[in-house]
């Protein structure tokens, strides 16, 4: 029953969490302001590192099992890089996500509860593929370099991509499985056209989202497994990153296009776990080290992106 408690105590601080976000930030009809998202990604992102005290906790009182014998401070500083990269790992899913309300023409009051749907769908989907990747690693010898490959892919693709999503018509795919309509009625999922039952492009747009998120969790999964294999550590840091994720995006959704630098910060986090995977066998790069590059990765394209847009402001005003 020991070992049970932690994954008991993440689950319900992990549904405490969004339920305070669902009932009491954000009550039914009203607009999430920036001044508003940007207290919200303070407060998830504050969650996301304090919990790395309750993981100091569990893996010095082991309370958790532990797998791969990882000490208190070792468990820590997995859970924080791990974290970390799911987050920034994110930051490009929040141009898609722009892309896709921008295409179904969502409007502002209803986007944050299909983010709120797709963060649950999210957390179950990530589960079953977390616990896949876990029983790839460990049953296939030379797996880590698959993913290591895998990612490799990934980050060069990315590059070669153009930097800005357009806008494109994502209802035309989901037409061939669903009676879709472009119709938003409400909050409704499903509503009445020419006598005939269809769904609403809030349907459309929240199935869109949950596709989206499991084409970048084979992304994200293999990245979080070249920091760590503890099962506890990959599924909690996953869960807080997409938690932050919601709040995050309204903070950003504004100014999307003027940190397009992080994109560049996202391919070189790519490159090191691609480099890290591959290279596991042969020697151990350091979880300090880890976190430290990809921290310094984001910081550097944070930077970039403010004076780009401190340079785009002078030339509004010259």
């Amino acid at each position: 029953m020991e070992l049970t408690t932690p994954w008991i105590i993440l689950v319900v601080y992990a549904l405490a969490l969004l339920f305070f976000d669902f009932f009491v930030l954000h009550k039914k009809g009203s607009l999430p302001s920036t001044k508003k998202a940007i207290y919200e990604t303070i407060f998830f992102v504050a969650n996301g590192l304090l919990f790395s005290i309750v993981i100091f906790w569990f893996y010095n009182s082991q309370l958790v099992d532990n797998p791969t014998n990882l000490t208190p401070d070792k468990a820590v500083l997995n859970y924080l890089t791990g974290y970390i990269v799911e987050l920034s790992l994110s930051v490009d899913n929040l141009f898609v996500i722009a892309a896709i309300f921008a295409s179904f023409k969502i409007p502002l009051k209803s986007q944050h509860r299909l983010l709120f749907l797709g963060i649950l769908g999210a957390i179950v989907f990530r589960a079953i593929l977390i616990n896949l990747g876990l029983v790839l690693m460990n049953k296939i010898q030379g797996m880590s370099i698959v993913f290591g490959l895998f990612l490799l892919f990934t980050a060069i693709k990315m590059l070669k991509s153009d930097a800005e999503h357009k806008e494109k018509d994502q209802s035309k795919g989901l037409s061939k499985y669903f009676r879709l309509t472009k119709v938003i009625d409400g909050e409704k999922f499903t509503t009445v056209v020419d006598g005939k039952k269809v769904f609403t492009a809030l349907f459309g747009a929240l199935i869109t989202i949950e596709f989206t998120d499991l084409l970048f969790a084979l992304d994200s999964i293999p990245a979080i497994l070249s920091i760590t294999t503890d099962p506890y550590i990959v599924y909690s840091s996953n869960i807080f990153a997409i938690m932050g994720l919601r709040s995050l995006y309204f903070f950003l959704s504004s100014m999307l296009e003027k940190f397009a630098y992080l994109k560049y910060s996202v391919f070189s986090i790519l490159l090191f776990v691609s480099i890290k995977l591959i290279s596991s066998q042969y020697f151990h790069i350091p979880e300090w080290f880890s976190l430290s590059f990809i921290a310094l990765s984001l910081g550097i394209g944070i930077y970039i992106s403010t004076l780009n847009i401190k340079k785009l402001q002078l030339n509004m005003l010259l």
